[in-house]
């Protein structure tokens, strides 16, 4: 087994100031492959110093020098996108064809050059100059579904603002986090610029989170953990921001395309294994038309799934990420189960010619609003189905959740349409499965969390504004 004891400080890899491990797990088959070194508060205190020691010279760059560098890091990632797949394969049993999953990370790095472009640092408001400029040291905690997007997500946005960075990813994929530390390495990123710990929440995310040196927290991971990260921010009045959980619904309309709804909800939704906090896990639909949506969604599971060993070709869905995942799954099965939900398709165990692996069956229940899996956020490959009546019903169902982070609708009057979607309680909103867009804002509403993620609006995180009154 590979032991990963090193962290990124300050331009090299540095010994950890402890020596704890962490054991890593393929969830594909359930072997351990190596060990990661966990953190320390002190650990993090080092990576905020050296990141303290860069901010003026960081912050003070010019927009030209922060595209070279951005464009430069671009150069690096493009060479080194295989490893990066070969890492996401390993640790979380991401399929080997899902190069989503680092195209995502290029385009995040793609928009921020874009956005830098054409932002207006200081703009003449005629009564006073508005400045906006770098906020201070960012302290990035990213989880482990999406790794490599939301690293690059953060880490553009950041270097966009000319905020020098301190990253935790988790635990559980740890291995890509490293590749993307050697590829800012060779970059050129300046030393203390990017600072890598590895650990746990309660070891280096807590001292991130609370460390008074750290101007600006972005979360995205569990709304508890989010809760936990604001908690321990607010005595040292840092902002935060935060992308929690997801329970989004798919509402289809009664002259909506049913098929190609159900097509979507299928790849969409279950796309990384149905780990995504997007992910359409509640399907509304007309009564009438219960039973056609059933029909579509058996066939698009038939024809679009095929879960398996990750490193094989044909497999499109892997395992989920650990055994407390696949627990936690098996669990919300066997709750809509109890409830007396009606199983259309998958169920409990895994997939059939699977023995081991953390391996979920591709599951769809019809529901009533008052079930289990249809109010709590499940992270796995499970969608629940429910009907309406009326498209006032409908609105009020898709709205009727603690979260509020996406929200998708399938109709055929455009203009109509139009004002359903502006009613949806979600920070985005997808007509008839539009594809997601790099400049357009992501986060959400509710306990989905606050502030948003790319384009403008995401490097605006990083910005304090001033306001110079006089000239």
């Amino acid at each position: 087994m590979q032991h990963f004891g090193q962290f990124y400080i300050d331009g090299a890899w540095v010994d950890p100031i402890a020596q704890t491990r962490f054991t890593l797990v393929n969830p594909a088959t359930e072997e351990p492959y190596g060990t990661v070194a966990l953190g320390t508060p002190a650990d993090v205190d080092r990576a905020v110093q050296a990141a303290l020691k860069v901010l003026p010279d960081f912050a003070a760059q010019s927009r030209e020098d922060r595209i070279a560098l951005l464009e430069g890091i671009i150069e690096v990632y493009v060479a080194r996108q295989d490893d990066l797949m070969q890492a996401l394969t390993l640790e979380m049993g991401a399929p080997c064809r899902l190069t989503q999953q680092t195209a995502a990370g290029l385009n995040a790095l793609k928009q921020a050059v874009k956005t830098l472009r054409e932002y207006a640092f200081e703009t003449d408001m005629g009564s006073y100059i508005l400045q906006r400029e770098a906020i201070g040291v960012a302290g990035l905690i990213t989880p482990w579904n999406w790794p490599v997007q939301l690293i690059c997500n953060k880490l553009a946005s950041a270097f966009a603002a000319g905020c020098p960075v301190v990253l935790k990813p988790s635990e559980f994929t740890p291995v890509s986090a490293l590749v993307m530390a050697e590829i800012l390495h060779e970059a050129g990123v300046p030393a203390g610029a990017f600072n890598l710990i590895n650990g746990d929440g309660p070891g280096v995310g807590n001292a991130i989170s609370k460390h008074d040196d750290i101007a600006v927290v972005s979360f995205t991971g569990s709304t508890r953990a989010g809760v936990l990260v604001a908690q321990a921010a607010a005595p040292s009045v840092k902002r935060v921001t935060q992308e929690l959980g997801g329970k989004s619904a798919n509402l289809i309309l009664p002259d909506g395309d049913v098929q190609a709804a159900a097509e979507y909800n299928v790849t969409r939704g279950y796309s990384n294994s149905g780990q995504s906090c997007h992910s359409p896990t509640r399907i509304l639909v007309p009564e009438a038309k219960l039973e056609e949506l059933v029909g579509h969604l058996q066939t698009a599971v038939a024809k679009h799934i095929t879960v398996g060993d990750p490193t094989a070709p044909e497999t499109t869905h892997g395992p989920v990420v650990n055994r407390a995942q696949f627990d936690r799954i098996q669990a919300y099965i066997q709750s809509a189960l109890d409830e007396g939900a009606r199983l259309v398709c998958g169920g409990l165990g895994r997939p059939d010619g699977l023995a081991k692996g953390f391996f979920i069956r591709p599951t769809i229940f019809v529901v009533t609003p008052e079930t289990t899996i249809a109010r709590e956020e499940i992270f796995g490959m499970v969608t629940s189905v429910l009907t309406y009546k009326t498209d006032e019903e409908a609105i009020a169902l898709a709205n009727d959740t603690e979260y509020g982070l996406g929200a998708y609708v399938f109709g055929a009057d455009k203009a109509a349409d139009l004002d359903i979607c502006r009613r949806m309680k979600a920070g985005r909103v997808f007509y008839n499965g539009a594809a997601a867009i790099t400049e357009a804002p992501m986060g959400g509403y509710k306990k989905s969390g606050n502030g948003r993620e790319m384009g403008e609006f995401g490097m605006e995180e990083y910005l304090e504004i001033k306001a110079i009154i006089g000239f």
